[in-house]
């Protein structure tokens, strides 16, 4: 923020002046009559003119519909903004606490959902301490681990949207462990599920065809349903032998940070509505599993985020 006057019929006035960069590079300039006020009142000024300007970019980029309204916009594009002050404004420690505790949430959740039966503490312990645990399957640990090191470089944005990035995190995922990587070689048997997914022969040419759609949409459909739509048909195509809900979830958080949106966790207390979210999503009903992501979006914020800063 700085200062500029201006003359306007013959007065001079003082400026507060700042600018943003919008999605997509762009940069405005926002300015308000300086009237006394504190740095701090000026800073909450400010954050409430670049909510307008996120809400206005997103409007006119995004289309709305019954579930992604503008309200729902307004709630998102601030918490957007929260998260990048929380990223600028936390000291170096804090920030590495802060990833280190999502990671392990994130890790720990998400493999929970798949069997895993290792605790919050035994995580911790596995990633922070480098030790293994008594009595463990060495399988649970090479996940933790495996999942702690691609998170890493998500968080990092080191990853895109991309057949050899995704097949580069699958790698990663089952490194150690008696998976084939790289695509399936044999059709998936999934218990309990009617839905056939891709046959082996295919898995290649329709990820590719995702992988396109992604990119020819990621400019016109807001960043958290683009990330719901490109998992419900990620999950559908099944591409691996093993890792197929890990390797989503990677990705769902691959689409929100590299558009800079904060990453979320599915836990495993909501694994039954997750599961029913990605059924109606293959019988072509696409709002549950929108709906679903956009809460579990706004409740990692409010629950982890948010929470966090409040703490410390």
């Amino acid at each position: 923020m700085h200062f500029k006057e201006r003359i306007i019929k013959g007065r001079k006035y003082k400026y507060a002046v700042q600018s943003i960069r919008l999605p997509g590079g762009k940069v405005k300039t926002l300015e308000k009559i300086f009237k006394g006020e504190s740095k701090k009142e000026l800073e909450k000024i400010f954050e409430e003119k670049k909510k307008r300007e996120y809400v206005k970019h997103a409007l006119k980029n995004f289309k709305t519909d019954y579930i992604f309204t503008k309200e729902q916009f307004e709630k998102i594009e601030e918490i957007k903004l929260n998260y990048s002050k929380i990223l600028k404004e936390l000291p170096k420690a804090s920030f590495r606490d802060l990833l280190d505790r999502f990671t392990a949430n994130f890790t720990y959740e998400s493999n929970a959902l798949e069997g895993n039966s290792l605790t919050l503490k035994d995580v911790a312990i596995i990633m922070f301490e480098n030790a293994s645990i008594k009595g463990k399957d060495l399988r649970e640990i090479y996940e933790t681990r495996n999942s702690r090191e691609v998170l890493a470089l998500i968080i990092k944005n080191k990853f895109k949207v991309t057949q050899e990035d995704t097949i580069k995190m699958h790698k990663m995922l089952v490194k150690d462990i008696d998976i084939q990587t790289g695509y399936k070689k044999f059709p998936n048997i999934i218990v309990g599920k009617k839905i056939k997914t891709t046959p082996p022969e295919k898995v290649e040419e329709e990820i590719g065809k995702l992988v396109k759609w992604y990119q020819e949409n990621k400019n016109k459909v807001h960043p958290i349903k683009l990330a719901a739509l490109f998992h419900g048909k990620f999950e559908k195509i099944h591409p691996f032998e093993d890792g197929n809900g890990r390797v989503g979830r990677f990705l769902i958080n691959i689409i929100l940070i590299n558009n800079k949106y904060p990453p979320l966790i599915i836990r495993k207390s909501q694994r039954l509505a997750y599961i029913t979210a990605l059924e109606k999503f293959d019988d072509k009903y696409y709002d549950a599993l929108e709906r679903f992501i956009l809460k579990r979006f706004k409740e990692t914020y409010k629950k982890f985020f948010e929470v966090y800063v409040r703490y410390i």
